[in-house]
């Protein structure tokens, strides 16, 4: 009886100490993991559930949106109610990821958002990049409002080439018609806070 109380006592010690190795083991992995976690990964979580957030862009302004499509250097989302950047009630917004400062949200989903995304089933949508999406609306002549980090300014995209677009500056309402046509603007990708187009023009 001696001997099976010692072998216990010992098994249990033993068992605690590898559940304490295989708990240090965990979260040393679970650091590993996180510190190998890039923005975009956490925002094809926020994307695959339609999350309400509220985002920062570079330019000071705010906006609150549901959040709808990652691409690969861009996100897709769709305006709730009026922020600063948005003058319409419901909008579809592309917003470029090195425009965006910072993104609120509930806690739970900040929590979600650390865990390994599902396989997307728009793997092909997340390699588009800014100046394909950029080419086929100016393809489709869809007016835009862009949001850059010095104003904002209305018209059709000509043309998008590598890392800039032509935009053909009119009014809101207008068609790109000769005689509509303002001006012309070169705008450089990395100007760009926010491109807003009407409905549901964006991918």
């Amino acid at each position: 009886m001696h001997w099976d109380r010692l072998f216990e006592d010992l098994e249990g010690q033993l068992a605690s100490e590898w559940e304490a190795e295989r708990a240090v083991l965990d979260a040393e992995s679970e650091r590993l993991r996180i510190a190998r976690l890039d923005l975009r990964a956490r925002l094809r979580v926020l994307c695959g559930s339609d999350t309400d957030a509220l985002i920062d862009l570079v330019n000071g302004q705010r906006l609150p949106v549901t959040v709808r499509t990652l691409g690969a250097d861009w996100m897709a989302v769709e305006s709730r109610g009026t922020g600063d950047a948005v003058r319409a009630p419901a909008a579809a917004l592309l917003v470029p990821l090195h425009a965006i400062a910072g993104i609120t949200t509930d806690h739970g989903m900040i929590l979600a958002s650390l865990e390994e995304a599902p396989v997307s089933e728009h793997a092909l949508r997340e390699r588009m990049t800014l100046g394909f999406v950029l080419r086929d609306l100016a393809r489709r002549r869809v007016p835009v409002h862009l949001t850059t980090r010095v104003g904002e300014v209305h018209g059709t995209i000509d043309r998008a080439a590598a890392d800039h677009l032509d935009l053909a500056v009119h009014d809101p309402g207008q068609a790109r018609l000769a005689g509509a046509v303002q001006g012309f603007r070169i705008v450089p990708f990395s100007a760009l806070v926010a491109v807003r187009t009407a409905g549901d023009q964006l991918p």
